[in-house]
């Protein structure tokens, strides 16, 4: 478990569930409210994380079977609506037996005073999305499922997903927010934008 805490009250901490090794990210705006970022697997961990705050919002960045395992039994225990990128939604409905509202780019979910906002990133999915969070006094923080990782981008289907993807996180990651912007990933450990910034064009030179 990793915790962080801001000068506005906000706590965000991290905990690694299920047998791919998914963070789940709980945000938690310092009276009591807070926010669930993947409901991967492990109910009962997720149970633990959660006890204590009123849950009032499930988002999942996407579709992907290990990023929804325990959404289903979180969202009964926590009575929070959950949400998802529009073409995703979906598809977790059918894995998950649970409709989720759909977001988008500009789009924005509230927690407490915070507004948290939404950024969509086709590519991985067709619906996947990275959640923007804004702290007082630090560093913009960036939630990217499985768009983004220590060391590229995230899987794609085709070459034109990978293209789509690369280019979407591009222009509206790095062309947007400061080196010092840290990434949250769906797998493995935080970086900052600063750190993959360098590694782009061998990124593109890679490919699919």
């Amino acid at each position: 478990m990793q915790t962080t805490t801001f000068d506005d009250g906000l706590t965000l901490t991290r905990v690694v569930v299920g047998g791919m090794g998914n963070n789940a990210y709980l945000l938690d705006d310092g009276a009591g409210r807070a926010l669930l970022v993947d409901a991967a697997a492990e109910p009962e961990t997720l149970a633990r994380l959660v006890d204590g705050f009123t849950v009032e919002t499930i988002v999942t960045t996407h579709r992907h079977h290990d990023h929804v395992g325990a959404l289903l039994a979180t969202a009964r225990l926590t009575g929070a609506r959950t949400l998802a990128g529009r073409p995703d939604c979906d598809d977790i409905e059918r894995r998950t037996g649970i409709a989720s509202e759909p977001l988008w780019t500009g789009d924005g979910v509230q927690l407490g005073k915070h507004r948290i906002g939404v950024i969509g990133l086709v590519g991985h999915t067709a619906g996947s999305i990275t959640l923007v969070l804004r702290p007082q006094n630090a560093p913009v923080q960036l939630f990217t499922g499985d768009s983004l990782f220590p060391g590229g981008v995230g899987k794609t289907g085709t070459p034109e997903d990978f293209s789509s993807l690369l280019d979407g996180v591009i222009t509206q990651l790095f062309e947007v927010f400061d080196d010092d912007t840290v990434v949250w990933p769906g797998h493995g450990e935080p970086t900052t934008l600063g750190a993959e910034r360098p590694h782009l064009d061998v990124w593109r030179q890679r490919g699919w």
